[in-house]
């Protein structure tokens, strides 16, 4: 795929301020957890907040602690183990963790732990698709692209509100 008719906006919420990208079709591209470097390296993308408002909306739901799911149309760009492990993240349930041994063992790579933890790291969806869920094999907090604050004060969010009824949203899914 390439980026070609991409548009982004930013996002600001109670855990930072986002950068949004979607495609012609409005399916999330990309979500970055860091807007400076996001802003300072796509200039070229047209910015368009209403292209991005449906990512908006559902992030406003989260952070409100509304929404426990995503229903975002999905269309990272990866390598097919990249979005297999990516395709396995949408899966873990809200405010539960797994680590990334047990991640590769779920995915038949019982000794790719490593490879999980570099596809984790490479996701251009962080938050949607949830790559804070994903902790060391000893329960320690491990690196994240929006820093290690942030994958503690998401982690935390979710544990508050994992005991209020579930919402009526469906789940994220890849959707190719």
């Amino acid at each position: 795929m390439t980026t070609a008719g991409l548009r982004w906006g930013i996002i600001e919420c109670r855990f930072g301020t986002f950068g949004a990208w979607v495609d012609a079709g409005g399916r999330l591209v990309r979500f970055w957890l860091d807007v400076k470097r996001a802003s300072k390296s796509e200039r070229a993308e047209p910015r368009d907040q209403k292209a991005i408002a449906h990512v908006a909306r559902e992030i406003e739901e989260y952070c409100a602690g509304k929404r426990k799911d995503f229903t975002l149309e999905l269309a990272p760009e990866g390598t097919p183990f990249q979005r297999s492990v990516w395709d396995a993240l949408v899966k873990i349930p809200y405010s539960q963790t797994t680590s990334y041994g047990a991640l590769a063992k779920k995915l038949g790579h019982p000794n790719g732990a490593r490879a999980v933890g570099l596809a984790n790291g490479s996701n251009p969806i962080g938050l949607i698709v949830p790559c804070h869920r994903v902790i060391g094999a000893d329960g320690s907090l491990t690196g994240y692209g929006g820093g290690l604050p942030l994958k503690r004060a998401l982690l935390a969010f979710e544990a508050e509100h994992a005991s209020r009824p579930d919402d009526l949203f469906a789940g994220a899914a890849m959707r190719r």
